[in-house]
């Protein structure tokens, strides 16, 4: 075992002797990296291709920063482990954030299981499969769906919308109440006049007044068949409703999307007895992909049944190539951070060389020392990793928590910047550093096993 291993007390003994019994020593390391980062780096480029002892150029970096070289390198590579794989977690957990936060707004309006034709844009609301669906095992909730786009007029203003026909039971599938800004809840009152939920951005471009009961909204739809001629209104179906309430949800609906009775629609669009979907709403989060299972075998090929995730599978996986890549890009950071771990240990080896030589003459042989190195370079990149692990989880836990940093926008939906700790983002940003480590510390490692005893003597 490792703990057991020669090699691996003398690496620990050399990581400690660096550390000057101290972690004075890396603090003031954190300062001499920012001001003296080149000059060190051009001294350590420098010895390791010259291959010299270290001795005459440690007593000048000893005299200009007042530290071993070798003791330098080995705080700055810790630093610089710790920094990149603390950086990655925290970008990683915004990312996660982020996701849930767009997976969370688009569930507002979005059903969690959506039926809709393979072909076409509608299809026929067949009561005895709409039954069917319903008495499916899981299903609490079946809405049926119209939705097109209509040109919206109000008071001399105008613009393309989204309309979007829902039966009665659509409260049951969105939980609208948290996101209505103004008004009511309702798209019927109680003497069964139709009311129309508008998105803010509608109603800002429109300058719609809720309390203005003589303005109505105006909806126009080309009719089927018929030609424009000379007269264009003559070939437009047209309905007015109240704006009943206003809703904040997300700027793709905010800004197009008007919710109407479907009753107003089949009207308006002259869809008869067509749908465009059936939304369905499960019992329990856990069942879903069981239901869309019994579905698919239910509806047919004809059909498609999609998740909330699915129905947003563009969106959604934008945000996972972003995440990919800047996972990708920290990863190349790292490796470059790990070059400080190779100069460190190409530093200790020619200064290690005379302990290499006795170890030789003691009967160690090669992979002996090629451990050693292999140990050191491990024991650098995993103290400097596990401490930034640990500062990124805390820093990420207090976000999550407390939402300390502020997003700065007023007008967000959220106030502070989402984050949300992965077991598996510390997964793998620990395989990567073990991994890149492992690269830094083979050729340093290699190089010492290769000292020759009589030129040490």
């Amino acid at each position: 075992m490792l703990y057991k291993s020669t090699p691996f007390f003398i690496a620990r003994r050399y990581f400690t002797e660096q550390r000057g019994n101290t972690f004075m020593s890396i603090f003031k390391t954190i300062f001499l990296l920012i001001i003296g980062l080149i000059p060190i780096s051009i001294f350590s480029i420098f010895i390791f291709i010259t291959g010299k002892g270290t001795k005459k150029y440690q007593e000048v970096i000893n005299k200009i920063f007042g530290q071993n070289l070798i003791q330098m390198l080995s705080n700055i590579s810790m630093i610089g482990v710790g920094v990149g794989a603390g950086a990655l977690i925290i970008i990683l957990s915004i990312f996660n954030g982020l996701e849930d936060l767009t997976r969370g707004l688009y569930s507002t309006y979005n059903p969690e299981l959506k039926i809709s034709a393979t072909i076409g844009k509608s299809f026929e609301g067949d009561s005895i499969l709409i039954e069917k669906i319903k008495n499916t095992e899981h299903i609490t909730a079946v809405t049926k769906v119209i939705e097109d786009d209509a040109f919206l007029q109000y008071a001399g203003s105008s613009m393309r919308v989204v309309i979007k026909g829902v039966s009665s039971n659509y409260n049951e599938q969105y939980p609208l109440d948290k996101v209505l800004v103004s008004g009511e809840n309702k798209i019927e009152t109680e003497n069964n006049v139709m009311r129309a939920l508008i998105g803010i951005g509608v109603m800002h471009q429109l300058s719609i007044s809720l309390q203005d009961q003589f303005k109505a909204l105006v909806f126009n739809y080309p009719k089927k068949h018929i030609p424009v001629g000379l007269n264009p209104e003559g070939a437009l179906n047209r309905k007015s409703v109240l704006p009943g309430g206003v809703l904040a949800i997300e700027q793709a609906f905010d800004s197009k999307y008007v919710i109407v009775p479907i009753e107003f629609t089949q009207d308006l669009l002259d869809y008869g007895n067509k749908i465009t979907a059936l939304e369905i709403k499960v019992d329990n989060p856990n069942n879903i992909l069981d239901v869309q299972n019994q579905l698919k075998n239910l509806v047919g090929e004809d059909f498609k049944v999609l998740t909330a995730d699915e129905q947003q599978a563009s969106v959604l996986r934008a945000v996972k190539i972003e995440r990919l890549f800047v996972f990708l890009g920290f990863i190349f950071i790292l490796a470059v951070v790990s070059f400080n771990v190779f100069f460190s240990l190409a530093m200790l080896a020619i200064e290690k060389q005379k302990d290499i030589a006795i170890f030789f003459s003691m009967g160690a042989g090669k992979n002996f020392v090629r451990k050693i190195f292999f140990y050191e370079g491990c024991i650098i990149a995993l103290t400097g990793a596990t401490f930034g692990l640990l500062i990124s989880f805390i820093i990420v836990f207090i976000q999550q928590e407390f939402g300390v940093i502020p997003l700065g926008v007023p007008s967000s939906i959220v106030d502070a910047y989402p984050v949300k700790i992965k077991a598996m983002d510390f997964l793998y940003t620990g395989l990567v550093v073990v991994s890149l480590t492992l690269v830094a510390s083979y050729i340093p490692a290699r190089n010492a096993a290769k000292t020759v005893i009589h030129e040490q003597v």
